[in-house]
């Protein structure tokens, strides 16, 4: 292993979908933007196919044509940006559904592509993607006519289960919804995690199966252990890394391993993150570089020949915290000289 290897877990990520499944009385889709969240958006989309997923999301139509390549017809596949110009041909030959986030891109499909399904995306009160109240207003009965296949909005405060704005979101989007004939979906992880007044036909978890916050009971996905290139002596007073920040206190054992904020390892968390041998932590010495990590294994009884960043003491939010970031920016920072490996 010259460098890290990231396992991916599909028969856990299989399983925190079903957990959050069972937590609704309706259909469960899931998103794999990002590349699956950077765990591979074909294997990632295949193994939460089998376990029963039968609508996915995407950002950009780019991924909604990887997603289809890989899941081939026969499940639908929404893209969270709409249709934006230029994506006429992507969303027609990969059987695309994209959720419109205005009159611009209303008139755009239905000039288009006339025939093809799509959905319709509301802002609620995020102020980010959809058509506001007044705007939904003045399209609304137009757009029915189209037959939107779904109507969605998407909530700001979800992970914080008390917040005002979750109830203000959901009056929002009952009102604009009222009376329609058509599935409607509000709710990410958090917003299942709400309660079933959030779910209404259709849920759409992410962070959640890929075992990240707000859902505490998820299993690990992701597995990262890196090789240790090398490994020294530090006599008491000596220094290690970029800027003299470590300073040895006793005679140390260092070991530099094959990684750094190059590879999505962000050198924010260098103090106050630790790499394990197995069940025994083991601290970062000094700061994280582009390609290399000093870490300190003084305390093991022999020379390790890897070390492991994610796994099952420390997690993708574990790492988040000693970075001052959030999982989604750990996951979709991983990066493209692990080797990886999949296991069901």
């Amino acid at each position: 292993m010259s460098s890290g290897h990231l396992t991916i877990d599909l028969g856990a990520l299989a399983a925190n979908w079903r957990a959050l499944d069972a937590r609704t009385g309706c259909e469960t889709a899931a998103v794999v933007k990002a590349d699956g969240y950077g765990l591979g958006a074909a294997r990632v989309a295949r193994a939460l196919a089998d376990a029963g997923a039968r609508r996915f999301f995407v950002a950009v139509a780019e991924e909604g044509a990887a997603v289809r390549a890989a899941l081939g017809p026969g499940v639908m596949i929404g893209v969270f940006s709409g249709h934006m110009d230029g994506d006429s041909d992507l969303i027609r030959d990969n059987d695309l559904t994209p959720m419109l986030n205005s009159v611009d891109q209303m008139l755009r499909h239905v000039e288009a592509l006339p025939d093809r399904r799509f959905g319709i995306q509301l802002d609620s009160g995020m102020n980010r993607l959809g058509m506001e109240p007044a705007e939904w207003a003045a399209l609304r009965d137009v757009a029915l006519r189209q037959k939107p296949v779904l109507i969605m909005s998407h909530l700001a405060c979800a992970d914080e289960p008390e917040h005002e704005m979750n109830a203000q979101q959901l009056q929002s989007f009952i009102e604009m919804t009222a009376d329609l004939n058509v599935p409607r979906s509000l709710s990410a992880t958090g917003g299942i995690l709400l309660g079933k007044k959030y779910h209404f036909d259709l849920t759409r978890p992410g962070i959640g199966l890929y075992g990240g916050l707000p859902f505490d009971r998820a299993a690990k996905v992701a597995r990262l252990d890196v090789p240790v290139i090398q490994v020294r002596d530090a006599e008491v007073g000596e220094t290690a890394g970029y800027g003299n920040t470590w300073t040895a206190t006793r005679p140390s054992r260092l070991a530099t391993v094959a990684a750094g904020y190059a590879d999505g390892i962000l050198r924010a968390m260098g103090p106050k993150v630790s790499l394990y041998h197995g069940d025994k932590p083991c601290p970062v010495a000094g700061r994280i570089s582009m390609d290399l990590i000093i870490v300190d294994v003084t305390d093991l009884e022999q020379d390790p020949p890897y070390l492991t960043l994610l796994g099952p003491h420390q997690g993708v939010d574990d790492l988040a915290d000693a970075a001052g970031t959030i999982g989604y920016e750990i996951l979709t920072s991983l990066g493209a000289r692990y080797s990886r490996s999949y296991r069901a």
